[in-house]
C-alpha cells in the first residue's frame, strides 16, 4: 500500500495535478482508521487510500480543499464530541459527520505543482516573459522552432512544436508571441491542451485574423474562445517588458481564479485505485504591439 501510495503522489506531481496528503498520527477506539494509514485526495475530491470510513472521509476532503486553497498544512482531530476536552496547541477540532465515536488526529499537507509559464517565440516580449516570469517562480518552457536568440532564464528550450502538449499541466499558462512567423500552428498545439490561459501577443487585427486562419482550418469557436488576444490586462503597456508584465498579471488572475473555483462545490468523496481496505468498523485588453 505504501508503494501504491507514493507512487501515485509521484504520478500526480508529474502530471502536475495539486493533491493534499492525510496521514492518521492517533486513533483513539473505536476507529477504522489506525496510525499510519494515508490517503490522497485530489482537487475532484477522489480519494486514494485509506484514513477510516465514511464518518471521517468527508471531513478529510472538505479539510484538504481548504489546505489546498490556503497552502497552509493542518493538524486536525475528528472527535465524536467537540470541546468535551482540552485539545493541543495547533490542533483543530472538527466534529466527526456521524456518531460513531472513537477519535482521529490527522495531518493535512497540501502539495501544490509549480505554475509553467511556456512561452512561444523569441521576441523581446517573449524574452521578458521568461525572465519575469522565473523571477516569480514559475518554471519557464520557451519553445521557439525558429532557432532564435538564446531564452537564459528558461528552465528548457524546445525546437519542435509537437513537444509541447507533453509539458502542458492543468497549471501550464501558455503565451503564443511569434509576431506572426507561425502562430497558427503554435495555437493549435496549445489549445490541444487543457492550458487553462492560452495568450496571443497580437494587435486585434492580426489576432482576429490568425483566429479566422484557424477557423477555417477547422477549429470550433468554444476552442477559439480560448485565445486571449491582445494578451494581458489593459495598463497602457507599449514596451516589450511592459506588454509582459500585463501578461503576467492576466496569468496570475487567471490562476487566482482558478484557486477559489476549484473547491466551491467540493463532490463527495470518491474512492481511487491505491487501496482496497477493509470495510470500516463504525455504524478586452488593449495592449497592441504593432501588427
Amino acid at each position: 500500500m505504501f508503494d501504491e501510495f507514493f507512487q501515485k503522489a509521484q504520478e500526480l506531481r508529474a502530471e502536475g495535478v495539486p493533491f493534499a496528503t492525510a496521514l492518521v498520527v492517533r486513533a483513539e477506539r473505536p476507529t477504522s482508521g489506525k496510525p499510519g494509514d494515508r490517503a490522497i485526495v485530489t482537487l475532484d475530491g477522489t480519494m486514494y487510500g485509506w484514513i477510516g470510513g465514511s464518518c471521517a472521509q468527508p471531513t478529510v476532503v472538505q479539510e484538504a480543499a481548504r489546505a489546498l486553497v490556503d497552502g497552509h498544512p493542518r493538524l486536525i482531530r475528528l472527535s465524536p464530541d467537540p470541546g468535551s476536552r482540552p485539545v493541543p496547541e495547533g490542533v483543530e477540532e472538527v466534529p466527526m459527520t456521524c456518531f460513531s465515536g472513537g477519535t482521529l488526529d490527522i495531518f493535512i499537507e497540501p502539495h501544490q505543482p509549480t505554475p509553467r509559464l511556456l512561452v512561444v517565440g523569441s521576441l523581446p516580449v517573449a524574452r521578458a516573459l521568461a525572465h519575469l516570469g522565473k523571477a516569480m517562480g514559475y518554471q519557464v518552457t520557451a519553445v521557439d522552432p525558429g532557432g532564435g536568440e538564446a531564452m537564459d532564464h528558461a528552465d528548457e528550450v524546445l525546437r519542435d512544436l509537437e513537444q509541447i502538449p507533453p509539458r502542458v499541466t492543468p497549471l501550464t499558462f501558455a503565451v503564443v508571441a511569434t509576431h506572426g512567423e507561425f502562430d497558427e500552428p503554435a495555437l493549435q498545439a496549445v489549445l490541444a491542451t487543457r492550458a487553462p490561459y492560452v495568450g496571443l501577443v497580437a494587435s486585434r487585427a492580426r489576432g482576429a485574423a490568425v483566429l479566422e486562419s484557424l477557423a477555417r482550418d477547422g477549429l470550433d469557436p468554444a476552442t477559439l474562445d480560448r485565445v486571449r488576444f491582445p494578451a494581458g490586462l489593459d495598463i497602457h503597456a507599449r514596451r516589450g517588458d511592459e506588454i509582459a508584465v500585463s501578461i503576467l498579471a492576466e496569468i496570475v488572475q487567471t490562476l487566482r481564479t482558478l484557486d477559489s473555483l476549484s473547491w466551491e462545490t467540493p463532490r463527495s468523496p470518491e474512492r481511487g485505485t491505491v487501496s482496497d481496505p477493509e470495510p470500516a468498523d463504525e455504524p478586452g485588453p488593449t495592449n497592441e504591439p504593432g501588427p
